[in-house]
């Protein structure tokens, strides 16, 4: 059998990773013997828990009986996860199909886990102890913490070491590949997080006009509707007909419809003085070659005229863009 078809039985209905690792033929691998079902390393890992459950039973303390499995919930860590990892050893090679991981740890790696954590709680027993009969204290533990201690040292040296030692890392060796759980795969770049697009700036008809580097109009700070007095041009300097206040007409004697009072503009005379209008409803300013709407000019903002053809003016948007607006009809000049 080959490697593509171990990969194949691997993905199959039905079929486990660790029965295929029962059959040395699928992986090209010598057979591994071992002492009934279980492996050298197993049977190790099974005399080292024996001798750590049974001695668990035996007082901790020099003072009075109290075993671990009577300090509150000491034994959860010092003997009661080893015992679960134990388990699930055993029942890998009577149920192939069982119990194949703890949330993202394969059996050998919650087995490694559980070990160490035991480990250094046994040692920190030992420690405190020391630490006790240094300055001359009593001894108040038994000879059980040392006795748990070195059990859990060779759990740990046959499950953590053991891939590394022989004839221990055969237990390793030939494994089929299998896919990573998910809480155990290389983990995904993180990116930046993308600016937010600014609003089109058709959305943005009724903010205030802005000055272009090449008019000469300069926006209210405080009203930015109020069209505001443009610098002199021939000698003419051009004010608003309205005040800065509610649109209200302005002192002087600029009158409040300069439309009203200036004569109409010959069709063929454009005017190239900048002034404000205002169209009373929403038109569309449209490309003059083409005819397509570049942008809309409505009742709530002031439009820039950059020249007046009489029937029509060529308006100025606040960013940049020209085009003719056609009907100018009740329009308002500021």
């Amino acid at each position: 059998m080959t490697e593509n078809d171990v990969d194949a039985s691997d993905t199959a209905p039905g079929t486990t990773h660790e029965s295929a690792a029962n059959e040395p033929a699928a992986t090209g691998a010598a057979p591994q013997y071992g002492v009934g079902p279980f492996t050298i390393r197993e049977v190790a890992i099974l005399g080292a828990w024996v001798i750590a459950f049974v001695v668990s039973f035996f007082s901790v303390w020099d003072r009075g009986f109290q075993s671990v499995w009577t300090s509150g919930i000491d034994w959860i860590l010092t003997i009661g996860v080893p015992t679960v990892a134990v388990f699930l050893i055993v029942l890998r090679r009577f149920s192939p199909d069982g119990i194949r991981r703890v949330g993202s740890l394969g059996v050998d790696q919650f087995a490694s886990v559980a070990f160490s954590v035991s480990a250094v709680i046994w040692l920190e027993y030992i420690w405190s102890t020391v630490a006790t009969v240094a300055p001359g204290g009593p001894w108040l533990t038994t000879w059980v913490v040392w006795v748990e201690f070195f059990a859990m040292l060779a759990l740990v040296f046959f499950s953590v070491f053991a891939p590394f030692i022989a004839p221990f890392d055969e237990d390793f060796r030939a494994r089929p590949e299998a896919p990573a759980h998910r809480n155990a795969r290389a983990v995904r770049p993180v990116v930046a997080r993308p600016r937010p697009e600014p609003a089109p700036v058709e959305d943005r008809d009724d903010s205030a006009p802005a000055a272009d580097d090449d008019e000469t109009g300069v926006v209210d700070p405080i009203d930015p509707y109020a069209p505001a007095p443009a610098a002199a041009t021939d000698e003419q300097t051009w004010a608003p007909a309205y005040a800065r206040s509610g649109y209200a007409p302005a002192e002087g004697p600029v009158d409040a419809d300069p439309a009203a009072s200036a004569p109409a503009p010959e069709p063929e005379t454009v005017s190239h003085q900048p002034f404000w209008a205002l169209v009373p409803v929403e038109r569309d300013v449209v490309d003059e070659q083409t005819g397509q709407p570049l942008f809309r000019i409505g009742p709530t903002a002031w439009a820039l005229v950059v020249a007046d053809r009489g029937s029509s003016f060529v308006v100025r948007h606040d960013d940049g863009r020209v085009g003719v607006l056609y009907d100018v009809s009740g329009v308002t000049r500021g």
